[in-house]
């Protein structure tokens, strides 16, 4: 069991590092030279690094510091480790990496790959357990009181917050209208990468013909149907109405299939968040 911890907490730590090095990346060889911001203790170090010229990483250190020592106390021993290590990291690859040239100068480039990359390794280092303080900190805290949250739009609300403060002490707006495209892709990476993003189809279908199109499904598609007891309002019949969740390429399939025994069935397809269980994602 001992050597199984040390193993996982290895690993953990390669991922942490990983995620690091994909924001750095970000920050420094696209968002920094041009101006962006991320938000975040990052947004506030942008701003330290154009007034004042102090390193990016080191600022974003020193700005950590007051917020681990106040969640330390509330995010478990293994989070904060975890933690320490992904903002040590970004703070050394950061800096490491401001020494080389930018690999672009046009803003839109620059925020719509750093904010790609961003959310990338900002999505890996949760996956892994940790942050590197700041929004990702402040985002796990918020989490432990209301867990329905999305982490994306946490981290996109407080990011955008602080970009206000960019334009304000930077004085440039398009450094405000940059910046949210960077921030708003980020959210997106981290939501599909971190939550997860399922390309399932829900459909419930109401026919005369239940038993046999269920029967069709199953044998000929190779997906469940589960039959649900309803009524029509305006005949005033009760109903067996058919649900089915298939993956999007199945879809032409099912709809032909039905139309083909019953044409005057009724069909409704909805988009499914996510699908748990035989067939599809089977992480509990």
């Amino acid at each position: 069991m001992k050597i199984k911890k040390i193993r996982t907490f290895f690993i953990q730590c390669i991922g942490i590092i990983i995620g690091a090095c994909i924001m750095a990346i970000a920050v420094s060889l696209f968002l920094l030279p041009n101006e962006l911001s991320i938000g975040g203790f990052a947004g506030i170090a942008t701003v330290i690094y154009y007034l004042l010229k102090v390193p990016m990483g080191t600022t974003m250190l020193i700005l950590n510091m007051p917020l681990f020592i106040f969640a330390g106390f509330k995010i478990g021993k293994k989070f904060f480790i975890n933690s320490i290590i992904g903002t040590v990291s970004l703070s050394f690859f950061i800096d490491l990496f401001d020494n080389f040239e930018a690999v672009t100068h046009d803003n839109l480039l620059a925020s719509i790959y750093g904010g790609f990359l961003t959310g990338l390794g900002t999505a890996i280092i949760l996956k892994c357990n940790s942050s590197t303080g700041g929004s990702d900190l402040i985002t796990n805290l918020v989490k432990k009181y209301e867990p329905s949250l999305k982490t994306g739009s946490i981290i996109t609300v407080i990011d955008a917050i602080i970009v206000i403060f960019n334009v304000i002490f930077l004085k440039k707006i398009e450094i405000g209208l940059y910046s949210a495209i960077a921030i708003y892709l980020m959210g997106k990476m981290i939501d599909i990468l971190f939550e997860g993003i399922y390309f399932t189809k829900l459909l419930f279908i109401v026919s005369d013909k239940n038993y046999e199109i269920s029967s069709k499904i199953e044998v000929e598609v190779n997906r469940g149907v589960t039959g649900l007891y309803g009524k029509g309002m305006y005949t005033n019949n009760e109903k067996i109405i058919l649900m089915c969740a298939v993956r999007r390429n199945d879809i032409a399939s099912v709809k032909h299939l039905v139309k083909k025994i019953d044409p005057k069935a009724f069909i409704v397809v909805t988009n499914s968040r996510e699908v748990l269980g035989i067939g599809f994602n089977e992480e509990m």
